[in-house]
């Protein structure tokens, strides 16, 4: 690969992206500003900000978004006549969960092990990394042959739709031939795969009520109803004996026919202990690209330590359910809240809340951006044939692009490989990835302004 002056420079440019990457996982971007401060989220943007400054791009603005967060934009042009390209990544982050299960801390980018770990290496700080470094490279060998436009997201873990929303509200912003989403990535590291498909998701809070206050379990424990035992019996309901999610009225048996997981390399990937079952049934493919999957997040009861011999009046739950394309998140939506309503027990008061939902997508893999960057992908990883795949995971941004822009052609790309661990413990990026994706990336955009493919 470094005889294309392309990788050549991207290579050369591998120093200055561990230092960029490096600062901006330092920021602790978590957009729940109940838990982190609103500063750290605004440094990274005003970080952003000032890197698009310095690579010459144009109405550079922090743009605030209905849900009271920020996104960065700005605008690169092009030769006269060129297309326009839509480049997008989010700096916000997961939380890091219990920061003593990481090796290292999880705001300092470490290099171990010949990966990069921090919270947002992967997901999806190193994506904006890696569209800096394509288009550092391409202007070192003749330029950039497109209009680009940079859309960084200030809220995409939180699913508060906040750019979703100020894209209606502004459908002129972010108007594109063709968008890259860098928020995906290979189906294993040194395979190189764009995602076609992505899960629609919606988020319910549901809240159990069975008495005005607590009671001692020993005097009224047995005929008193516990709002907890009610909360486990409901989200059981959720799913069938063999863990197959089970929603009433929601199909469950859609079946992926592209690129098949191998149920031995997903039990390692996922990192599931000797002797536990996967869940579920058809192909693990089937269950994660094509099938609705609920999850339950997160249960308000007492702790373990601490807690006393209570029956408890209220309990609740958050609960996501992932929806495939081809399910509208509004009816999922609906028939979660029913499911949930009519499965709760003894009369028990229930509420349910949504609290966020995004919808699910699927791109026209015949377009001639596809083409595009299958060629680029050859050129970029040597001897592989690029891959289409499917993701679990939700970017609800990209159905409302493809809606505000229907011929608009929407390629799905990224760092976020199986050994990344992302929104888990100790989540990394594979430099190789970002320097092949980069690569990748700065002559797709080459060949997509050629029509050379």
């Amino acid at each position: 690969m470094s005889s294309n002056p392309v990788a050549a420079t991207v290579a050369s440019l591998m120093p200055r992206a561990k230092e960029e990457l490096t600062e901006l996982v330092a920021f602790k971007s978590v957009a729940d500003f109940g838990q982190f401060p609103r500063g750290e989220s605004a440094g990274a943007a005003r970080w952003i900000t000032d890197a698009l400054t310095a690579e010459g791009f144009e109405d550079v603005t922090l743009l605030d978004t209905p849900d009271g967060t920020q996104s960065v934009y700005g605008r690169l042009p092009g030769p006269e006549g060129a297309k326009t390209v839509l480049l997008y990544a989010h700096y916000d982050v997961q939380p890091p969960l219990d920061e003593s299960g990481w090796t290292t801390p999880p705001f300092e980018l470490t290099e171990r092990d010949g990966r990069w770990y921090g919270r947002g290496t992967a997901d999806c700080k190193g994506g904006l990394i890696m569209h800096l470094l394509a288009l550092r490279a391409l202007k070192a060998n003749g330029g950039v042959p497109v209009h680009v436009k940079v859309i960084v997201e200030g809220s995409e873990e939180q699913g508060t739709g906040g750019l979703e929303r100020y894209a209606e509200e502004h459908p002129e912003l972010l108007t594109a031939d063709t968008i890259v989403i860098g928020d995906a990535g290979n189906f294993r590291a040194g395979l190189p795969t764009v995602t076609t498909t992505l899960r629609g998701m919606t988020l319910v809070r549901v809240r159990i009520d069975t008495l005005e206050g607590n009671l001692h379990s020993g005097q009224f424990g047995g005929a008193a109803p516990d709002a907890l035992a009610a909360l486990v019996r409901v989200l059981d309901s959720l799913r069938a004996e063999d863990g197959t999610t089970t929603v009433d009225g929601l199909s469950g048996d859609r079946v992926w026919d592209g690129l098949q997981y191998d149920d031995e390399q997903f039990r390692k990937d996922a990192h599931v202990l000797d002797g536990v079952e996967l869940t579920g049934s058809g192909t693990v493919a089937d269950r994660i690209w094509a099938r609705p999957s609920v999850t339950v997040l997160g249960i308000d009861c007492p702790p373990v330590v601490g807690a006393t011999p209570s029956v408890q009046a209220s309990a609740r739950a958050l609960i996501s359910l992932r929806v495939p394309p081809g399910v509208d998140s509004d009816e999922a939506t609906k028939l979660l809240r029913a499911h949930l309503e009519s499965h709760t027990p003894w009369g028990a008061r229930v509420s349910t809340e949504q609290i966020g939902q995004g919808q699910a997508f699927r791109a026209d893999t015949t377009s001639p951006a596809y083409r595009a960057m299958a060629d680029a992908m050859a050129v970029a990883y040597p001897g592989q044939e690029m891959q289409y795949a499917g993701q679990g995971g939700s970017i609800p941004l990209c159905n409302t692009l493809g809606t505000l822009y229907p011929k608009a052609e929407v390629l799905l790309i990224g760092l976020s490989e199986p050994e990344a661990r992302i929104h888990a413990v100790n989540e990394s990026v594979s430099p190789d990835e970002l320097e092949r994706l980069s690569v990748a990336e700065a002559l797709f955009l080459r060949n997509y302004a050629s029509g050379a493919h």
